[in-house]
């Protein structure tokens, strides 16, 4: 038996709920995962969980149970809750029948390896958490090795960023650095740094990827400035047919990274 928790003002839910507000995710270093398939994905790659809360009935179901019992092995502190407790902590009138909270985890810039057939993606400065979610959900997909934040970014902790990558942040290396320390590190390395840019001199898909390629991202509303611009390797765009100004920024670099896997042979 788990311990129950019913009251809305219980010290550890109050936690947890606020976990939605990035200066309590500062404050923890802990973050919010909503859902079976993502604490089973994150015991899966071995991330640390702190807290699991469960639906009181759902916690009787075998398959749930034995989760329960797995994040309790690892580390967690497991408690069942009522609907009302678990949507307090979710913010959600119909939440996930586990929540768990997890420490926080980057990989440093230096422990990713430059070596080798590598694919790697950055974004400088990305602000749309939806957007920085679904990235590394994409990243994941094509079989990059990392994703590269590159200075003042949204949180890839935040509720909303951690529910767009589906899971994939616990699987995907995630590294946060200064511009200049990413230039170090692609120097360092000889990776090749590829931007999407309105000022591409070519389509995406002539450009020269290499064996170990950074795709670059810029800003949801004005791109990347000049001088990053100038710090690529190449700049390519993609092409448009429509009376559209631009795409979307994951869209823009779904394309940009399945275009790199297939040159890469899908290998």
């Amino acid at each position: 038996m788990f311990e129950h928790i019913s009251s809305t003002a219980n010290d550890t839910v109050k936690l947890l709920r606020g976990l939605d507000r990035k200066k309590d995710r500062q404050e923890t270093g802990l973050f919010l995962a909503e859902g079976v398939h993502f604490a089973e994905e994150a015991l899966h790659h071995g991330w640390r969980p702190v807290y699991a809360f469960a639906d009181a009935e759902a916690a009787d179901r075998p398959a749930i149970r034995d989760l329960l019992g797995l994040m309790q092995a690892a580390g967690a502190r497991v408690l069942t809750a009522t609907q009302k407790v678990l949507a307090t902590i979710s913010g959600r009138d119909n939440p996930q029948p586990v929540v768990a909270a997890f420490h926080q985890r980057l990989t440093p810039l230096a422990d990713l390896a430059a070596t080798g057939r590598r694919r790697y993606v950055a974004l400088y400065e990305v602000r749309d958490p939806g957007n920085l979610g679904t990235v590394i959900r994409t990243a994941d997909a094509a079989g990059c090795d990392g994703v590269i934040l590159i200075g003042t970014t949204c949180d890839p902790f935040s509720v909303e960023a951690v529910r767009a990558t589906m899971g994939s942040l616990f699987a995907m290396p995630l590294a946060a650095a200064s511009f200049e320390e990413f230039v170090a590190w692609r120097d360092a390395g000889k990776v090749r740094v590829i931007a999407a840019s309105m000022r591409g001199a070519h389509a995406h898909h002539v450009a020269n990827y290499g064996d170990r390629s950074c795709i670059l991202m810029g800003t949801e509303q004005s791109g990347l400035p000049v001088d990053v611009e100038e710090a690529c390797d190449e700049l390519v765009r993609i092409p448009m047919a429509g009376r559209a100004e631009s795409l979307n920024l994951a869209i823009a670099a779904g394309v940009m990274i399945y275009e790199a896997w297939r040159a890469a042979g899908y290998r």
